[in-house]
């Protein structure tokens, strides 16, 4: 009998060895969701190269000072928020980053990867422009964290942000040792205190995936009078951009 259930430890540690070991590999299948097939068409389109991968982006241009960056959600096809931010930033240039592998890029998407193509991206759009908010919606909050903590930012918006991916993953896998696990945690947390840009936090109230104490933490993170942040009533973390309140939160 003790060497039977000895036999059936053994299977069983060998199991979630196995389990742990798939999950480490297939770990960024899981939170990165490039969409099949384009959603719109934008105005113009560029090309963006940096090192590995020659990046899509998905521009309405103008001329003048202002410009606004854009960093959307592990499934977004970015193009489809073109008409809501047109209508948001009617005065700034609009220039939305379609990460490695997503509908035109090329490459393989990382969390390193992303946030330095997005600096790549802000150093372009600054050159010509001056002014450059960021907007991070989802995943992309934590990239754009991060860009403003380098960045002379002028204004940081994060859309249902998160204090930490690691935090979020661990507790929807929590019989698996994730903090050991995940290359790309995305701690938003480590690089909110160095920005210092204007910045607000927009959260959805019914929000299904990032929970509202990751939200809060992350903005108890910011330096004192940094960041403020609004709850969208009624939407939930696909939805929020579909709420009337969403609009005039960008614009204020």
């Amino acid at each position: 009998m003790q060497r039977m259930l000895g036999i059936v430890l053994l299977i069983a540690l060998g199991s979630y060895a196995a389990a742990c070991l798939a999950l480490f590999l297939m770990q960024r299948s899981y939170i990165y969701y490039p969409p099949a097939t384009p959603m719109l068409q934008a105005p113009r389109t560029s090309t963006l190269d940096v090192p590995g991968a020659v990046l899509k982006v998905s521009e309405r241009p103008l001329p003048g000072p202002g410009a606004v960056i854009y960093l959307g959600g592990n499934a977004e096809d970015v193009t489809t928020s073109l008409p809501l931010l047109d209508k948001a930033f009617p005065k700034q240039a609009l220039y939305l980053l379609h990460y490695r592998a997503y509908l035109g890029s090329t490459g393989k998407p990382s969390e390193k990867a992303n946030v330095a193509d997005a600096l790549a991206l802000f150093d372009r759009v600054v050159a010509e422009h001056g002014e450059v908010t960021v907007i991070g919606r989802s995943l992309g909050s934590g990239i754009a964290v991060q860009v403003a903590s380098r960045r002379p930012v002028k204004k940081l918006i994060l859309v249902t942000p998160y204090d930490s991916l690691q935090e979020i993953a661990a507790a929807h896998f929590a019989y698996f040792p994730v903090r050991w696990l995940l290359r790309d945690k995305y701690k938003s947390w480590r690089y909110a205190p160095r920005v210092t840009a204007p910045t607000r936090l927009l959260a959805a109230e019914h929000d299904e995936i990032i929970p509202a104490s990751s939200t809060r933490q992350l903005l108890a993170r910011f330096p004192r009078g940094v960041a403020t942040m609004t709850v969208i009533g009624g939407a939930g973390h696909n939805t929020i951009s579909e709420m009337p309140a969403y609009l005039p939160s960008l614009q204020d």
